[in-house]
């Protein structure tokens, strides 16, 4: 099974390092968020991705044609142009690299590689969140529901203490950055079947908008539940947020070994 990563965007909200790179290149311990989201997928198997390409796309294809090389010990003899590879360290991945387009929105980009899921089950994921998603478990629960979409839903914390007061000023309860209200919000790690290209019309379309709006009037969208740990790379504060995590020695998205 394929897994696309959207890769695309601008990454506008996080300009202070977008300005020289594309979003999924932005690094978390001396690692591009991408290699972290990949990491997740190929943890349980999945070693076939297609990367929407859009800003500075060029930079991703520069990154993975240099991948194995960085990734190895190796001997240079400048005399004859020649390479002796020692140890290799990288990973077994299939990346398929596709130009989407500058301005293309997520489900343009989505139409975009249509031809290379090959009419097959595929996953879809944005190129800035990472999650302990079990993606096995994620798989067989779109499985069971048989519709055409499934997306992972997570309840994220919020950002400021939750006050509960008595009405009369008095504070009954305090809880430090509670999860959300109670709502559930899409974070991505979609399994989608092959029919949900005939939701989408063309560059223009929001794959968060009209696609999803119609798939789930038609009841062909189901939400799977996580309850573990999510977080999205928006904002420069987020990326210190996962820096501190990675340097504290237990990342929670990290589900692989070492």
């Amino acid at each position: 099974m394929k897994v696309v990563i959207l890769a695309g965007g601008f990454g506008a909200r996080l300009s202070e390092e977008t300005e020289i790179k594309p979003k999924p290149l932005v690094e978390i311990g001396e690692k591009s968020i991408l290699w972290h989201i990949m990491k997740i997928y190929s943890y349980y198997g999945f070693n076939d991705f297609i990367i929407c390409l859009g800003y500075k796309g060029y930079m991703i294809k520069e990154y993975f044609a240099n991948y194995f090389l960085h990734e190895s010990n190796v001997t240079i003899d400048l005399s004859n142009n020649h390479i002796e590879i020692h140890d290799v360290n990288s990973e077994p991945w299939k990346v398929t690299l596709i130009g989407t387009g500058l301005n293309t929105q997520t489900g343009g980009r989505i139409k975009r590689i249509q031809k290379y899921v090959e009419n097959s089950t595929f996953m879809v994921t944005y190129g800035d969140g990472v999650g302990d998603v079990n993606i096995r478990e994620l798989i067989k629960f779109h499985e069971k529901h048989g519709k055409y979409a499934t997306v992972t839903a997570v309840q994220p914390s919020g950002r400021f203490g939750a006050l509960n007061l008595d009405g009369r000023d008095n504070v009954i309860s305090f809880e430090e950055k509670p999860k959300g209200d109670k709502s559930w919000i899409n974070c991505g790690f979609f399994v989608l079947e092959p029919q949900i290209f005939d939701y989408i019309d063309g560059d223009d379309t929001v794959w968060e908008k009209e696609p999803l709006e119609n798939l789930a009037r038609d009841g062909q969208l189901v939400a799977y539940k996580h309850y573990g740990f999510w977080k999205p790379m928006d904002t420069l504060r987020d990326k210190r947020e996962l820096e501190e995590l990675w340097a504290s020695g237990n990342p929670l998205w990290r589900v692989w070994d070492e």
